[in-house]
């Protein structure tokens, strides 16, 4: 059971591993947080305690992204070519081989308010994917605090 955050101090990357409870510093800023052994579940976000995550697949996005170029970049060669039959095959064993991949990949679990990544948890029913409500929501609620941060900097000096 890892999880991926931010430091929520000075938002350097971080990971830890909640097999046991264990205290974490980060090696930037020296901001202390405790952690305590992970329930499978996973009822709430172990960073923030935020009780809303989603789920999302635990699969490195650029590699989906370059898969995807090169099948294209290949198609559009062998098109131009007139393999047609080769270019309908690199088409379709790349969208077989996605479906695979998605197939294969587990899930992660997605905190939408501090966007820490949980990975190696049960994942109930109940855990949806990405819905854009709840995603603004919190995105408004992170400008807020960042404008009343401004402003109290701001007034500061």
């Amino acid at each position: 059971m890892n999880v991926l955050f931010a430091c929520p101090t000075c938002e350097a990357p971080a990971r830890i591993t909640l097999d046991r409870p264990s205290d974490w510093q980060c090696p930037q800023c020296d901001h202390r947080q405790h952690f305590e052994k992970a329930d499978p579940a996973l009822p709430a976000c172990a960073v923030c305690g935020n009780r809303e995550l989603y789920k999302q697949k635990d699969f490195p996005h650029r590699f989906g992204l370059i898969l995807l170029i090169l099948a294209f970049a290949a198609s559009i060669y062998t098109y131009g070519w007139y393999e047609k039959w080769l270019t309908y095959a690199i088409l379709i064993g790349t969208a077989l081989f996605d479906g695979a991949l998605y197939l294969w990949v587990g899930d992660a679990l997605v905190c939408y308010r501090c966007g820490s990544y949980h990975k190696g948890f049960k994942l109930g029913a109940e855990r949806l994917p990405f819905e854009i409500t709840l995603g603004e929501r919190y995105r408004q609620e992170r400008m807020r605090k960042d404008r009343l941060k401004a402003k109290a900097d701001e007034a500061k000096r």
